[in-house]
This record gives structure tokens, sequence and C-alpha cells, in this order.
């Protein structure tokens, strides 16, 4: 959807806020994220606004000072930080005479260059699109009826109206395209369950090492480079595990601060494989001094998925880089709770394992389920795997059972049957002392 030369483009770049000035980190991860796309930073202007000016969002002596950078270091691009309106693009470039994109449109240029798979181009096609679809008043001004000759004159319509509906016409075939896609997905989640195969998520924030990591545990042999958002195409692949035990490792697409709500929406499909993983490896990058707000936001964008609730490993990246030993502690009932690693060594691979395992192990779940009078289908399921321990009718004619079930089995058994984690609740006296016999 966007032209792009063969070689790179000179860029300023925008760093403006209306929190404050961006900090420095935001500012160095921004002009990364710039020449990820291929854009030479030029220039650089920080602005800080407590009210963004609705035409130009900078204020008009920032923007003088912008058309003096502009030329003095033949920028052809501006690219803002700070999310931007249809019309304050369109002002922008009117002033400036230069194309200007924002943050959003930055990390779907990225996504662009990156797809490789065919799905992974149909994704980033659909957000690219309903991206454009808001912005169709930049650069129009040949909006007058559409003329013909004898025969072909009409009611007519805008050159707007057209574009607008030629792109709702491709919205929709693209959505009907990723749809067989995601039942092709869920299928095989589901041949997996059945299968009683655990499926083990990677996600962490971009540049943290996935791929390598991925690399390393699977010989899959994916596309590892150091940029941003190297590779998007998510990959599944078996892991053995120590005692002849193995597991589903799948890789996903990088998180980043303020991904647009376009790709979370067109990649749903593939991160959603977080989202029904029974165990997800968060990837944290060691020797990052800003890691615990990078871990802030990759949980962020967990709880938008609906992922929050499946256990995690942190996974500490990168300790080649701090010159520390490979390491991993565990969590109150010993399970693995986090590793320290270097991906690119292979140090600390088998710890990881290990603690994959652990967490994975058939453990026993002593729980409380609230089920409603339309779920009688799931109660009488749960008595036929034998996990009632007792059972309660409520006034309103749902069920209140005490369960003791693997932990493993557990949560299959929710997601097979569409229902809420949080109707789960901790073990009563019943359950504990059943536990303690």
């Amino acid at each position: 959807m966007f032209e792009r030369p063969q070689s790179g483009e000179r860029a300023v770049l925008i760093h403006a806020s209306p929190n404050g000035l961006p900090e420095e980190s935001e500012r160095e991860e921004f002009a990364e994220l710039a020449m990820s796309a291929g854009a030479t930073v030029a220039a650089e202007l920080v602005a800080s606004r407590k009210r963004p000016d609705p035409r130009y969002f900078i204020g008009k002596g920032k923007l003088e000072d912008l058309k003096t950078l502009i030329k003095q270091n033949d920028a052809e691009l501006v690219i803002s930080c700070a999310a931007l309106s249809p019309s304050q693009e369109r002002n922008l470039e009117r002033e400036l005479k230069c194309r200007v994109l924002d943050r959003a449109g930055l990390i779907l240029d990225i996504f662009a260059q990156r797809a490789r798979s065919f799905e992974g181009k149909l994704q980033v096609e659909l957000a690219q699109l309903k991206h454009l679809s808001t912005r169709l008043v930049r650069g129009w001004t040949h909006l007058e009826r559409q003329k013909g000759g004898i025969g072909l004159r009409g009611p007519g319509e805008t050159q707007l109206e057209t574009d607008r509906r030629l792109i709702g016409a491709r919205i929709r075939q693209l959505n009907d395209r990723l749809k067989t896609v995601d039942t092709r997905r869920a299928m095989n989640r589901r041949n997996r369950m059945k299968a009683e195969i655990p499926t083990v998520a990677l996600v962490g924030y971009t540049n943290a090492g996935k791929s390598t990591l991925f690399n390393a545990l699977t010989d899959a042999g994916v596309y590892v480079e150091d940029k941003l958002f190297a590779t998007l195409d998510p990959t599944v692949r078996r892991l053995d595990l120590p005692e002849g035990e193995h597991v589903v490792l799948a890789d996903t697409v990088g998180f980043v601060r303020d991904l647009p709500h376009e790709l979370v929406a067109a990649f749903k499909s593939t991160l959603q494989e977080a989202r029904e993983a029974d165990l997800i490896l968060h990837l944290i990058d060691a020797s990052d001094p800003n890691r615990w707000q990078r871990v802030r936001q990759v949980n962020a964008v967990l709880k938008q998925l609906d992922a929050d609730k499946v256990p995690q490993v942190r996974v500490y990246n990168k300790i080649d880089k701090l010159d520390r030993q490979p390491r991993m502690t565990n969590n109150r009932h010993g399970e693995g709770r986090a590793v320290w690693l270097s991906a690119i060594t292979g140090e600390g691979l088998s710890m990881l394992k290990v603690a994959i395992a652990n967490r994975l192990r058939q453990k026993t779940s002593f729980r409380t389920i609230r089920l409603q009078p339309a779920e009688g289908r799931q109660r009488a399921k749960l008595f036929e795997l034998g996990a009632v321990l007792s059972e309660e009718v409520m006034d309103d004619g749902s069920w209140t059972l005490e369960l003791r079930m693997a932990e493993k089995d557990l949560r299959r058994f929710l997601k097979r049957e569409n229902l809420d984690i949080n109707q789960l609740e901790p073990a009563s006296d019943v359950a504990a002392t059943a536990a303690n016999e």
C-alpha cells in the first residue's frame, strides 16, 4: 500500500507528546523503528504540548523549526511518534510539502516489508487498508464527480466514494480469506488438544531474541536479524523435553509499545496461539535497561488478548552481554518461575527445558466452579470424568461443584467447553480436606 523506494529515505522525526517530553529510551526506540523501515534519520525535533494543536498537533513555532530542519537536511519524509489524525496529516503535508507519517503508519510499513507467508501478507494488507480507510482525505484534490462521454453519464460518485467502496470490498475479501486460515488454525489446535500435546507460546518485546531462542530449541531455521520485527510469520515446531516428553512450541510476532489496534485485530489468529497455550515463555532482554517497562507493555498486550491468565515462565535472555551465569529460580510450588540464559551461546537451554517440563507436569488441582443452569452438559462431563468431590444446588438453579482434577486437564476442559477461567474459585474447606488426606 505504501510507495517505497529501493534506497532509504531521509526523515525528520518528531518526538512530541501531550504528557511532557518523551524519555530518552522512547526516542531511541522510535529512531530504531524508523531505521528498521529503511529510513535515514537526518534530524529530530522534540516538542511537548499539553493540548495538541487541532490543525498541526505541534505549535506554529515548532512548525517553522520543522520547515527549517527539512530544508537544511533535504528531508523527504516526516515521521511523528504521536498519533496524528487524518486532517493533521493532511495539513502538515500541505505546509511541509513532503510526506508525513505517524507511528502507526510506520509500524504498518515495517510489517509490510517483513511479511513473507501468504497469511502474513493478508494480515498486513488488512491492517493497512483499515488504517488507510480513515485517511482517504489525504492528498485528494480531484473530488469532483466522475465524467464520461455519451452513454457513460450517470449520477456518478466522487473519487473518494469510489475509493472507499473499493477498499471496503477488498477488506471483506481479505476477511473471508482469513476466516479460512482461522478455521485451519483452530482445527490444528483442536487436533493438538485431542492428542493431549501441550502448547507453549513464545512471546516478548520485539528484538528480545525470540527467533534465536526458537531456533536454538527446535533447529527450525527461522529468519533472524538484529532488527525490530525481523520475523512476522508464526512458526510451530515440536520441542523434546527431558524424560521423553514433548510439546509444541509456537513462535509469535513481537510486541511493541502502542502497537496499532489495526495490527492487533488483523493478527488476532496468530496471537491466539498465546491465548490458547498451556504455558507462555515470556522472553525478556536482560541487557535492556528498560526491561521492566517492556515487561509491563508485553503483559498489557497479553491482557488485551485475554491471555493474562495463562501460566508464565520468564526467560531472561542475552546474559552473555552481562557476563552472568545461567540459573533458574522456582516458585513456592518448586516449579520453574524464571530462567537466565543466552540463546546465542546455548547456555541455560537445558534449564529452560526442565522449567517447561516442571510447569506442564500433571499436578492435582482442587478448585470450585460455578456452572449456570444452561451448562448442564458441562456438569455431566465433569461427573463422567470423576472430577466432582461434592455438589451444591443454588437457589437460582446453578451448581457449585468442588473439583479434584489435574491442572492441565482442568484448563483444557475449560477451553474445550468454552468456559471462562474466571468461573474457577479457590478450593473450599471440603477440597482442602481432600487434598490433605
